[in-house]
């Protein structure tokens, strides 16, 4: 590696910490996007993928250890190089871009030498998660405060990122704060986790970051961040996830498309402070920006998962659907009162992350204060994020041609306690509407049906509380549902929003 010298110094998270606020002291100051070589900005698509990390100059790849790091090149899209670092408990050192470090494919015609240190535009961090050498990808920074990480067996699917500015709020664009600089710690040989610092800057806020990773079967990143607004803004997005949902099994609008189900997530798990656990599937059918809250006093955690594992859901071996990651945000300190925030945006095809998850707190964060936030994100197979003993499996919904101005519902449960359930008699259905639509519209009935796969249906009918009234005056209407035994709940909570 082109390495500066080692220098003695101190590197821990309140040496970034003063470094932030110092930062958030002065005006901000915007990368110059032109800086880079003339050929590292006119870049295609298939030209930067022609350009590859050569493996033996991997970082750490002298060493015994269970990881390596590897850099992206700057250019293409990523034209906002971060400043990279390594330390150890005494010493840090730069680590300096170098075109050595690279293999240039024949689509790079020119890639002459350019003056200066360009900086990279991220990096990743492998390990072995099979034991067939350090090969496996752990995790992903690239873009702004983005990252992507995966479990043992999963594929990419969902991003993370550090902080959401204004993410849909009203009148004002979105703030995307970047990672400027990373400080990655040299693991010792027998290490099972990475630890690294960064640096965020935008033009409401500065931050200091740490992110420990721990990769196997569930991937674990401990991250604590410690931010300092410059100016108030709209709306603070703390640990946010983004995601894409094109369509799914509840899905009442259809695309030309071979596949039953195209998604990365399919919907949001929330485990209030109250006890409650909370399943929202995501949809893609108004045509419309939708937003939905969840009030929560100090929540116990949230995430967006992909619950259906099989591969015929999808039938698409090569995006391997079934296999893309949940994630679940898990508080480790206290982030008072606030609310989840469900953000659909509605598209019309599978490249878009339409999807955005995200803790609004209820006080929004305001200039010359600090502010900490710590949670543990968890990248995982298991669909069940929350830990509820009974889970949402299903969502279908659909309108009989000689019934049209009534919505047949169908929500199907399984796991926990139901599994020693043997009669349907034994559950009863809780069904509600809330909101305005509860004066509008009314459930005509609801039951409780066994199906294959130790599956449990609850199925019920809306229509309009008035005589005559059609189901398409009726604005959205927020539903619940959930089975319950006697006075003992069995199941999380549905909760969706459909148009009548």
């Amino acid at each position: 590696m082109s390495l500066s010298a080692w220098e003695r110094e101190d590197v821990r998270f309140s040496t970034i910490e003063e470094k932030a606020k110092e930062l958030a002291g002065k005006d901000y100051v915007a990368v110059d996007k032109e800086a880079l070589p003339g050929w590292m900005k006119s870049l295609t698509y298939d030209q930067y993928r022609d350009i590859r990390f050569r493996q033996d100059r991997s970082l750490w790849a002298a060493d015994q250890g269970k990881f390596r790091a590897q850099f992206f090149h700057p250019g293409y899209l990523f034209r906002e190089p971060v400043t990279m670092h390594e330390y150890t408990d005494t010493h840090r050192q730069e680590i300096r871009f170098s075109q050595d470090y690279f293999e240039y494919g024949p689509l790079i015609t020119d890639h002459a030498e350019e003056k200066g240190d360009s900086g990279y535009a991220g990096f990743k961090i492998i390990n072995d998660f099979h034991g067939k050498g350090i090969i496996d990808e752990v995790v992903v920074f690239q873009g702004a405060s983005y990252w992507r990480a995966l479990g043992k067996n999963t594929r990419y699917g969902l991003s993370a990122r550090g902080l959401a500015i204004d993410t849909g709020a009203e009148g004002t664009p979105e703030e995307f704060p970047r990672f400027t600089e990373f400080w990655l710690g040299k693991p010792k040989p027998e290490d099972s986790r990475v630890e690294m610092f960064a640096l965020m800057d935008s033009p409401s806020v500065a931050g200091a970051y740490r992110i420990r990773i721990t990769p196997g079967e569930d991937t674990l990143m401990e991250v604590k961040a410690v931010l300092f607004p410059r100016k108030a803004v709209q709306r603070f997005g703390v640990a946010p996830l983004s995601s894409m949902y094109w369509f799914g099994e509840n899905s009442k609008r259809r695309f030309d498309d071979f596949r039953p189900e195209v998604h990365d997530s399919d919907g949001l798990a929330i485990h209030m402070a109250s006890g409650e656990k909370v399943w929202r599937p995501i949809a893609n059918d108004t045509g419309r920006l939708d937003f939905s809250f969840f009030s929560a006093d100090h929540v116990k955690g949230f995430g967006l998962a992909q619950r259906d594992r099989r591969f015929v859901a999808y039938e698409d071996g090569e995006a391997a659907y079934h296999l893309r990651p949940s994630v679940w945000i898990e508080p480790t300190n206290d982030w008072g009162k606030g609310k989840v925030m469900l953000m659909e945006i509605p598209t019309v095809r599978e490249l878009d992350d339409n999807i955005v998850a995200t803790w609004v707190p209820d006080q929004t964060p305001q200039p010359g204060q600090r502010y900490e936030f710590s949670y543990n994100q968890r990248w995982t197979l298991n669909g069940d994020i929350a830990g509820a003993s009974g889970t949402v499996v299903a969502t279908r919904t659909g309108v009989h041609e000689w019934e049209p101005d009534q919505r047949t519902m169908i929500v199907e449960f399984s796991g926990g306690m139901l599994d020693k359930i043997k009669d349907p008699a034994e559950l009863t259905p809780v069904v509600e509407i809330c909101g305005d639509a509860a004066q509008k519209l009314k459930i005509k009935f609801s039951h409780v049906q066994q199906m294959e796969g130790g599956r449990w249906r609850v199925s019920f009918r809306l229509a309009p509380s008035t005589e005559g009234a059609k189901m398409a005056d009726i604005g959205p209407a927020e539903m619940r549902c959930c089975l319950k035994k006697g006075e003992d709940f069995l199941t999380e909570v549905w909760v969706y929003r459909i148009q009548p």
